[in-house]
């Protein structure tokens, strides 16, 4: 059975396979660590995870990079407003980042590239595209690619060079500076001491710092290669960014830059764009501060194929958690059963079908919709065959080895059916037990009250208190 992938670029279904060896190498999309990650952000790490996941269960190697921008207007901006370097800026971010991936069982890559240590990768670009007469240099010391120098700009996103309106090179206006062409976008930024601060970088062209989308073509080749197989992030950065990456990458090396573009649908909150203004952002942290999982937001913000818009909510958050709760309850009965089936019922005939099936489903870009109603058919099935006693305990084996193959790639699901709880409600349990060993009653109650408020008991056991939800 062999994986297929829509390729925006193409619009059609195409096989993954590697082309240069026997190990398929991808870049995805990172974060810019100007702030803590919000849930449409994990939306898109949430599916490359997943995408990840799936291309290692169809058995091949694999090599990722996924980037981390710590150089742009807004860190830049942040570290200036905030008095301090840049990477004192950044760092507390990064490692929110980490601590998020990990929260939401997110797969490490091979490689987490930051711009920052790859500005000499990124000049030496430039430089050959000056030199090839792609790029050129305004008076001011900027460098901007020149997208008429490059005739197919345009073909990720199917639009046509004489139909982009001003700006659409994503650029700030403060940075249109002297282009010979309204949609030619930077390569290099000269340095401006009001908007940059103390933060530059030397380079042939003098002071300044490379534009956005230099810096992933230029950690891309880099780690991966001139040519990767597969190019991953949110439809968002669809246009201008990947078809610059493109024009810059393919245009610097004369060679194709990406054989199939995968791209992440928006998420809604409440069927409406995500916005402070309108109270309906989250951050993943938010949401673990309200009771919720990672494993439930998790399998909320993966249950939606990718291509399809996820409308968020905090309902459809408790839908998940109900979901989990039923696979749970299954696992729970099948650990259960002990001794022979008494009846002579094909049980394994029926764990084979939905093994086919979930491969099947994945198979076709990932339709993971599809993937779990195999999971909640078979597990109504399994239910009604244990009703017949015709599950014994080396049918529940198989089917527990089913699901743990499954989680391999889905890596959700309650195999081990103690509950996972939220990581600050664990720690004000454990303030709360620090209080009370020191007689602070007060702060003991007020953490009590807390976790009571969050739907959770405080259960004491000879192995001390533990936290149980609220039937």
């Amino acid at each position: 059975m062999k994986l297929h992938l829509f390729n925006t670029e193409t619009r059609e279904l195409e096989e993954v396979r590697p082309h240069h060896g026997d190990t398929i190498r991808m870049y995805t999309c990172g974060p810019t660590i100007y702030n803590f990650a919000h849930i449409g952000n994990f939306r898109t790490y949430v599916f490359e995870d997943l995408l990840r996941r799936t291309i290692r269960f169809f058995g091949f190697k694999l090599e990722q990079a996924m980037n981390l921008t710590d150089v742009d207007d807004k860190t830049i901006r942040g570290a200036i407003q905030n008095k301090i370097s840049l990477k004192e800026f950044t760092e507390p971010f990064k490692i929110a980042f980490f601590e998020d991936l990990k929260t939401l069982h997110i797969q490490p890559v091979e490689y987490y590239p930051a711009a920052t240590d790859y500005i000499p990768q990124m000049i030496e670009m430039i430089e050959e595209l000056l030199k090839k007469g792609i790029a050129y240099r305004t008076k001011d010391g900027s460098i901007y690619y020149s997208i008429r120098k490059f005739p197919t700009y345009g073909k990720l996103s199917h639009l046509c060079i004489d139909d982009l309106k001003i700006n659409a090179s994503g650029e700030n206006a403060a940075d249109e500076y002297e282009k010979d062409n309204i949609s030619d976008f930077t390569l290099w930024k000269a340095y401006d001491p009001n908007r940059d601060g103390n933060i530059f970088w030397e380079s042939p062209f003098g002071k300044g710092r490379p534009g956005w989308h230099i810096e992933c073509s230029a950690m891309s080749m880099s780690l991966l290669g001139e040519t990767i197989d597969i190019h991953c992030g949110g439809v968002d950065n669809m246009f201008p960014h990947h078809e610059n990456e493109i024009a810059q990458s393919e245009g610097y090396s004369g060679k194709r830059f990406v054989y199939q573009w995968v791209h992440v649908e928006h998420l809604l909150v409440d069927h409406k764009k995500m916005s402070k203004s309108l109270g309906n952002f989250y951050t993943l942290r938010d949401l673990l501060n309200q009771g919720f999982t990672g494993t439930e937001v998790r399998y909320l913000l993966l249950s939606t194929h990718y291509r399809t818009q996820l409308n968020f909510s905090l309902p459809s958050l408790l839908a998940a958690r109900a979901s989990l709760k039923r696979i749970g309850d299954f696992v729970i009965r099948l650990r259960s059963i002990e001794g022979e089936s008494t009846k002579h019922i094909h049980v394994f005939d029926r764990i084979q079908k939905a093994e086919k099936e979930f491969k099947e489903a994945l198979s076709q870009d990932i339709n993971i919709s599809e993937a779990l109603a195999v999971l909640f058919d078979l597990i109504r099935d399994i239910h009604t065959l244990c009703d017949e006693k015709a599950v014994g305990i080396r049918e529940a084996r198989a089917i527990l080895e089913l699901l743990t193959h499954w989680d391999q790639v889905l890596a959700v699901l309650p195999l081990h059916p103690e509950e996972e709880i939220a990581p600050d409600l664990t720690e004000k349990l454990r303030k709360r037990e620090g209080a009370r060993k020191a007689k602070n009653f007060l702060l003991s109650d007020q953490l009590r009250d807390e976790i009571l408020q969050r739907g959770y008991l405080i259960e004491d056991t000879p192995q001390g208190a533990r936290l149980k939800r609220k039937s």
